[in-house]
């Protein structure tokens, strides 16, 4: 795949995953990763890689089987839903935070 102009390499994509801005000179990759086709896709799968370790750390509760299995189950999929309802909100903000201009609301 070829990179964006403004890419940010691996490191300032941990940064953006986390929600600190990047520089003035990544603003074009942060418009086109948040108005571009597909712009929620790619929240959710940076949400799922934030919430990896989280889940992993849940599996580790105590308990029967099940729990190690259920409860991280549980809170992937009900912070997916809540990033899913609130992505217009997140990605507005986002944009807020790097100074760009927000797309217009579709009603």
């Amino acid at each position: 795949m070829a990179r964006i102009p403004g890419d940010p390499g691996p490191w300032g994509q941990v940064r953006y995953t986390l929600g600190l801005p990047l520089p003035p000179g990544n603003h074009d990759w942060v418009r086109h990763d948040l108005t571009d086709a597909g712009w929620r896709g790619r929240l959710l799968w940076r949400h799922v890689c934030l919430m990896i370790p989280v889940c992993a750390v849940l599996a580790l509760l105590p308990g029967p089987w099940w729990v190690h299995v259920s409860v991280p189950l549980m809170a992937l999929a009900a912070s997916l839903l809540a990033v899913a309802v609130t992505a217009d909100e997140l990605r507005r903000a986002r944009l807020r935070r790097h100074g760009l201009a927000e797309p217009p609301r579709v009603r």
